[in-house]
């Protein structure tokens, strides 16, 4: 799952990575990006998103997220860990409760001019920020009992609350990624494949089996 004003287009390097090495692999446009431009970001719209991304998998797959996409990715964890084997968050390490969301907006609109991946309108930074505006990503996290692994770029500003997100979720498995900023797979996709080729091998039985 990308980030906001992004789409799926971003995880180009890694589904052409872990296809290779043969894990059948799914890049979701979440509502309000890519291929659903059209529609209006909720974040319970992208749970819902998620969850039929899931049931799509014969047995339960890994999830990823970045930034925005990390955030709707916990969320969905909350609410349906007997859906998935694990979760992989990146660019995601800042509790947005009681926050001032507007580093993530003026962030999603640096990456906008910067990258070519956008598409859909700033009515999706706007509703972004007012869905996580009440979200508790230290909840969530503090309630998830799955293999869990934290990808951050060095130069990431949404890496404020690393050591609390730390702290919620002890068994979590911590990367950061030397000169990557905040999109850390387009900036590092080695390191970030590696990553996830890792995590995935660290999971108890075959993950991600394609209908």
């Amino acid at each position: 799952m990308h980030g906001t004003r992004s789409s799926s287009a971003i995880w180009a390097a890694q589904v052409g990575a872990l296809r290779q090495h043969g894990h059948p692999t799914l890049a979701l446009d979440l509502p309000g990006h890519g291929t659903r431009s059209g529609e209006r970001f909720t974040l319970e719209g992208a749970v819902a998103a998620i969850d039929d991304a899931v049931r799509s998998f014969t047995v339960a797959p890994l999830l990823v997220g970045l930034s925005l996409g990390g955030y709707a990715s916990l969320a969905y964890a909350g609410r349906n860990a007997d859906r998935i084997a694990g979760i992989v968050l990146a660019g995601c390490s800042t509790e947005t409760r009681g926050k001032p969301l507007r580093l993530y907006g003026r962030l999603s609109a640096a990456l906008d001019g910067a990258l070519e991946f956008g598409g859909g309108t700033w009515d999706v930074v706007t509703d972004m920020l007012s869905s996580l505006a009440g979200y508790s990503s230290i909840e969530d996290l503090r309630r998830l009992r799955l293999p869990l692994w934290l990808v951050n770029g060095a130069r990431d500003p949404l890496r404020l609350d690393e050591r609390r997100y730390l702290r919620a979720a002890p068994a979590a498995r911590l990367t950061v990624v030397p000169r990557a900023g905040h999109d850390v797979n387009l900036h590092a996709p080695v390191a970030f494949n590696r990553v996830l080729l890792d995590a995935l091998h660290e999971l108890p039985a075959p993950v991600l089996t394609a209908r």
